[in-house]
C-alpha cells in the first residue's frame, strides 16, 4: 500500500468538485493508496485521523472553514502529512483564511480572458520527479493569475499577458506565472497545479501524469 489519503470535496459547483474528486480517487487507488472520500469539511476535525494520513487532497473552491476544521490540518501537515491538489480546489479554497494560503503557497486572484484561453505551460525543472520527461504543452482553459509564496519551487510556469486576454496586468509587460510548484509547510510536502478548471482538464495528459506524480511526491514523508 502506498499510504492513506483523504479527499474532501465540495464548494463551488462550477469546478465539478465531485467529478474531480472521483478522478483523484481513481488515480490514488491505482497507485495503491487506501483512500477515504468525504463531502464535508467536518472530516478535518478528527486530528488523530489526520495525523495518521500520508496525504490530504482538498477539492473545495471558495466557502469558509472554521478554526475547529482547519487547525487539525495545519498541525498534520506541519508534522509531515503531505498535501496535494489543483486549481481553485486548493488555492482558492478559503479566501478569508491566511494560514491556508501560507500552507498552500498561493492564492488565485484573477483569470484574464476567463475559460478557454489558449496558452502554453512551460516546464522549468526537467529533473524533478513530478515533471521529468514532461514537455511544454498547450491548454485551452482558465489561465490562473496568482499571488505566490516566493519560497515555492516552481516546476512549470506560463507567460502573461496572453493574446486575446486583456486586463489591468497588461501594462506591466511579459512575465512568468507559476503553474506547478512544490514547497514545505513544516515537515509536510505540499504540491500544487493551477490547471484543473473541470474534470476533463485533469483527465487530459500530461496534466493527469503531473497530478499522479505530485500526489506520490507529497505523500513521502520528509
Amino acid at each position: 500500500m502506498a499510504g492513506k489519503a483523504l479527499i474532501v470535496w465540495g464548494g463551488w459547483d462550477g469546478h465539478q468538485p465531485k467529478e474531480v474528486a472521483q478522478v483523484f480517487e481513481r488515480v490514488l487507488k491505482e497507485d495503491g493508496f487506501d483512500v477515504e472520500v468525504s463531502d464535508t469539511l467536518d472530516a478535518f476535525k478528527d486530528e488523530a485521523k489526520l495525523m495518521s494520513l500520508d496525504l490530504i487532497v482538498p477539492v473545495w473552491t471558495m466557502g469558509q472553514i472554521t478554526n475547529e476544521q482547519a487547525a487539525p490540518i495545519f498541525k498534520a501537515v506541519k508534522s509531515g502529512v503531505g498535501m496535494g491538489g489543483c486549481h481553485g480546489g486548493m488555492c482558492d479554497a478559503f479566501r478569508m483564511n491566511c494560514e491556508w494560503q501560507f500552507m498552500t503557497g498561493g492564492q488565485w486572484v484573477a483569470h484574464p480572458g476567463n475559460d478557454g484561453v489558449k496558452y502554453t505551460v512551460e516546464i522549468k525543472d526537467h529533473d524533478h520527479p513530478i515533471t521529468k520527461g514532461v514537455k511544454d504543452f498547450g491548454v485551452a482553459s482558465e489561465q490562473y493569475y496568482m499571488h505566490v509564496d516566493p519560497a515555492v519551487k516552481v516546476l512549470a510556469s506560463t507567460k502573461f499577458p496572453t493574446s486575446g486576454a486583456d486586463g489591468p496586468h497588461v501594462p506591466n509587460g511579459q512575465f512568468d506565472m507559476p503553474v506547478v510548484w512544490t514547497k514545505f509547510y513544516g515537515q509536510g510536502r505540499v504540491f500544487y497545479n493551477s490547471l484543473g478548471h473541470q474534470a476533463n482538464i485533469i483527465e487530459a495528459e500530461p496534466c493527469l501524469t503531473i497530478m499522479r506524480r505530485g500526489f506520490q511526491w507529497a505523500a513521502k514523508r520528509r
